[in-house]
């Protein structure tokens, strides 16, 4: 820990109990990971449960020039969810949430997850306008600081345009909340410069006629690179449009506390169907008559991403080893509020497909099983790369946008960069009616040669999608650290310049999430790549997207199944490779934390196999390595069954020994006493808590007193 973050520390020590201020080794190492491909150990993590303290942090941060990053669920992709500085946490004490309006708005605290969002406005047919794939895991905080979509949001549905007003804290700590006059009156009266800068800047902007050209272009498409600047020409009150900025700004602007949605309907009645095209031409001319009809989704996967799908159960017959290698799909559905309208939705859409030659097809399904199997299909295209990877590769997912009539020639030519760099594997799906794609591949970050290949890949995908279509790079994961090297390149310099006073105007001291979005440094993008080492079968597979996480037991006691994985892993590297007197030195500290962390306070129970996208039960590990360490114990328990009376009297004996010790110094005492028994013994002592269990009495034992 530098001199800065330990005087912050100590500063926060007088506010913050100490559980939430965490710098063990492991806890460090473990939230110094989310689901993007880079790694940075924070020195130090917070975990924050109320503005006051967000608004603390930021006031010792200022005073102690600490760089801040905010994290909520950590699913990110793009590397914006990192730090080797202060990391904050804000999830557990940010769930509240208020209906209004009979759900037609709703107020969510930041660490809300998203689909208990929607679970909430589901009586009332309603639901948030984003519904990103990690739904059931990311929270309104990262929702709405990478404005992220979806397969049915589409552009008008986002955080973006869905939402009513927001609540931030900005870095000086001034709180603001947009739907609340007394609170904007304040903040006019405080912030009058600010505002006014906004407002110059927006009248520049405005001046430029080419630049607001560019700009509503970009956002006709899906678009998360830099920073929302569309606000600049979308509102009129400065107001509004810090409100917007905000909007996408990944933590570099501010803290958003709480956002209130314009929700939007969510109809029972759907239907789809898997339409498979003999080649990408074919395809996308589909999607663009599709685009004039009453569908709510359309994705489009290429025949690598169908034929990933081989051999799992529910694939149609037809998707299997002879299908052509020049073939595309389409997977669409339709939605409607009531079993008619559906009926001619359906009957409108085949219409208009009439004339496009159709290989194989499934026909619209209404049956819930039935079409849940076909969007099956597409929601296992990223985990099936995952699930095959060579061990020790790492699975990269991007996400671009070509303008909807450019949309054939970007995927042909996306093909052909992947055989360019001899990526055999890439896939691509996406959400087709925004010519939105994500492609999926795997890379090794193990050689310089390997690195530089990645390099040299994601400067042609720059130059293909930003140059010669005028796409967008990032279409909704995120700019992050991962395209921040490219931001100039798509935007243009007038636009990057408005962006990096937009920085500034929000964060004069550059200590909000640094280094994201806006980045100096051309090589960001390949620099703190993570290693992905190889630990044991079970678990290798891993993606660390953190989909577990909201199902593990033990989540807000030691580690989730996603953290003890990075664990493990580091401490089998450490084992396999390290060498020196200081990675001996971790690895001891690594597996003494481990042992409590990640063996004895798993559940073991698989929850997280059911979320996690390539199956994976961390339990089965946490099993394992139990049994490993009992058979090293083999003797001490043959010992205790032999003498099984004489352990059960010493036992009952030493809980009574500890409850009435309790009873004489408190519960504090006891939980410092164990606390230091335990670091003595090396982690070989329980440590004592309230829910320790008493003595049985000897009636209950069978035992009769004399």
């Amino acid at each position: 820990m530098n001199k800065p973050v330990s005087g912050f520390y100590q500063a926060l020590t007088e506010h913050f109990p100490s559980i939430r201020l965490l710098t063990d080794p492991a806890k460090l190492l473990t939230f110094g990971t989310d689901a993007s491909f880079y790694r940075l150990v924070p020195a130090l993590v917070v975990l924050a449960e109320s503005e006051w303290e967000v608004q603390l942090i930021l006031a010792e941060a200022h005073k102690h020039k600490v760089p801040v990053t905010f994290r909520a669920a950590g699913t990110s992709l793009s590397g914006q969810a990192i730090t080797d500085s202060v990391l904050v946490i804000s999830n557990k004490g940010w769930m509240d949430f208020e209906l209004m309006n009979g759900g037609e708005k709703i107020t969510l605290q930041a660490g809300v997850i998203g689909a208990r969002a929607n679970k909430a406005l589901a009586p009332m047919g309603r639901k948030i306008g984003p519904d990103p794939a990690s739904i059931n895991t990311c929270r309104i905080g990262g929702i709405a600081a990478n404005n992220a979509s979806g397969m049915c949001c589409g552009v008008a549905q986002n955080t973006y345009h869905t939402m009513d007003s927001i609540r931030i804290i900005m870095a000086d700590g001034t709180l603001l909340d947009t739907g609340k006059p007394d609170s904007i009156e304040s903040f006019r009266a405080s912030h009058k410069h600010l505002l006014e800068s906004i407002k110059n800047l927006t009248e520049r902007v405005r001046s430029d006629q080419a630049l607001v050209d560019k700009i509503r272009h970009k956002y006709r498409l899906k678009n998360t690179t830099g920073y929302s600047i569309n606000a600049l020409v979308d509102f009129e009150d400065p107001v509004d449009i810090l409100a917007h900025l905000m909007v996408g700004s990944e933590g570099t602007l501010g803290f958003i506390s709480s956002v209130t949605y314009n929700t939007v309907p969510d109809y029972h009645h759907k239907a789809s169907a898997f339409f498979v095209f003999p080649d990408v031409a074919t395809c996308c001319r589909a999607v663009t008559v599709l685009s004039h009809a009453p569908v709510s989704s359309v994705e489009l996967i290429d025949f690598r991403g169908m034929k990933s799908g081989i051999g799992k159960p529910g694939l149609p017959h037809f998707i299997n080893d002879d299908l052509p290698d020049s073939t595309c799909a389409l997977l669409v559905e339709t939605q409607a509020d009531h079993d008619q309208a559906l009926s001619h939705q359906i009957k409108d859409i085949h219409q208009l497909l009439i004339h496009f030659t159709v290989l194989e097809q499934v026909d619209f399904t209404r049956i819930q099983s039935e079409y849940e199997a076909l969007w099956a299909i597409r929601k296992g295209l990223f985990p099936a790369v995952g699930a095959v990877r060579e061990k020790g590769t790492t699975v990269i997912i991007e996400d671009v946008a070509f303008p909807i009539n450019l949309l054939t020639e970007g995927v042909l030519k996306l093909q052909a960069l992947f055989k360019k760099y001899r990526y055999s594997e890439a896939l691509i799906f996406g959400h087709a009616l925004e010519g939105n794609l994500h492609f999926v591949f795997t890379q090794s970050f193990e050689s310089n040669e390997e690195v530089r290949r990645y390099q040299q890949f994601m400067d042609d995908v720059a130059q293909l999608v930003a140059v010669e279509f005028g796409g967008s790079l990032k279409a909704e994961h995120g700019t992050g650290r991962n395209m921040a090297p490219y931001v100039e390149l798509e935007w243009g310099s007038d636009a990057f310049k408005i962006m990096k006073q937009i920085k500034h105007l929000f964060d004069e001291h550059n200590l909000l999430n640094p280094g994201v979005i806006l980045n100096d440094d051309p090589e960001v993008h390949i620099s703190n790549l993570k290693p992905m080492p190889v630990a044991d079968d079970l678990i290798d597979k891993c993606i660390e997207c953190g989909f577990c996480e909201p199902a593990c037991p033990s989540k807000d006691l030691t580690l989730t199944p996603r953290k003890r994985i990075v664990l493990w892993r580091e401490i089998s590297r450490l084992r396999r490779e390290g060498s020196t007197t200081h990675d001996q030195a971790r690895l001891n500290e690594l597996e003494k934390e481990y042992s409590w962390q990640g063996i004895d306070t798993c559940a073991a129970c698989g929850l997280c196999s059911q979320y996690c996208p390539v199956d994976i039960n961390t339990g089965e590990l946490t099993l394992k390595l139990r049994a490993e360490q009992a058979g090293s114990s083999e003797m001490v328990a043959k010992w205790c069954a032999d003498h099984f009376d004489g352990t059960q009297t010493a036992v009952r004996a030493g809980l009574i020994a500890s409850d009435i010790t309790q009873a004489l110094i408190g519960s504090d005492s006891m939980v410092s006493i164990s606390q230091g028994l335990r670091k003595v013994t090396g982690n070989r002592t329980p440590l004592w808590m309230d829910a320790m269990p008493k003595a049985a009495s000897l009636e209950s034992l069978g035992i009769v007193p004399e």
